[in-house]
């Protein structure tokens, strides 16, 4: 299926984590989760057009028309209990699709996960896809975790631009609106040396659940370090393996 993407068996899972990437990345930043993860979680990476093999579709720029799209593609991965998991802007993606599960009458995930994101009750403007090319790949090269091969060739630049952009202005020009919090356990994670989506930026996402709330600080700015993310993925799992003890 385009939209989703299954890395490693998931013969004996019991529970699935859906996967949400940064603006301009793609699914594969989560293909070596599975050998992390016990077999019963099964994380499944969300594939957004207008990047790898999806490049030749145009990219979404609004969340209204995304959340519908993606939603479609969701019910083989709803027969398990579910949860998700975004980063930077995923995250965004991750809590809009959430608040559309439940206007829709079905499951909600168990926990939600946000990685690197400030909180939507900040309203803060999100910076980068309203700017020049020039401006983007300044913003870019401002947040890391771009490869430096890319902005040494003007041709994968160009090629690369275009699904950044339409990544941020989903966020960019998505509406705040007050929601009544969702009834699932938030956990954030934020880079002790992120200036964009700094610990204190990412505290009021507590506004967006009734059910819990942590707040967990790891080595690294917006991208964290590789012990960072190590941590990062072993609470996640501890979580889970939680949720299904329960």
């Amino acid at each position: 299926m385009k939209w989703l993407r299954h890395y490693g068996s998931a013969e004996d899972s019991r529970i699935r984590l859906l996967c949400f990437h940064y603006a301009g990345g793609a699914a594969s930043m989560f293909r070596t989760w599975h050998t992390v993860f016990p077999g019963e979680i099964e994380p499944v990476a969300v594939q957004l057009p207008g990047r790898d093999d999806r490049h030749a579709e145009p990219p979404y720029e609004a969340m209204s028309e995304l959340i519908p799209a993606l939603l479609d593609a969701l019910p083989p991965v709803l027969d398990k209990p579910l949860a998700c998991y975004g980063f930077s802007m995923g995250a965004r993606v991750a809590l809009a699709l959430s608040h559309e599960l439940r206007e829709r009458g079905l499951p909600l995930p168990v926990r939600l996960f946000v990685a690197s994101s400030a909180a939507p009750a900040l309203r803060l403007p999100v910076r980068g896809w309203a700017e020049t090319d020039e401006g983007l790949v300044a913003y870019m090269r401002e947040l890391g975790g771009t490869s430096s091969v890319v902005f040494d060739h003007p041709d994968l630049l160009d090629l690369f631009l275009p699904a950044v952009r339409a990544d941020l202005k989903v966020v960019g020009t998505c509406p705040i609106t007050d929601t009544e919090p969702l009834p699932v356990p938030i956990r954030a994670f934020a880079g002790e040396n992120d200036t964009e989506a700094a610990p204190d930026r990412m505290l009021p996402w507590r506004a967006e659940t009734s059910a819990g709330f942590d707040l967990d600080i790891l080595p690294g700015d917006h991208f964290f370090t590789a012990r960072g993310t190590t941590r990062m993925l072993t609470t996640i799992t501890e979580d889970l393996v939680s949720v299904l003890a329960g």
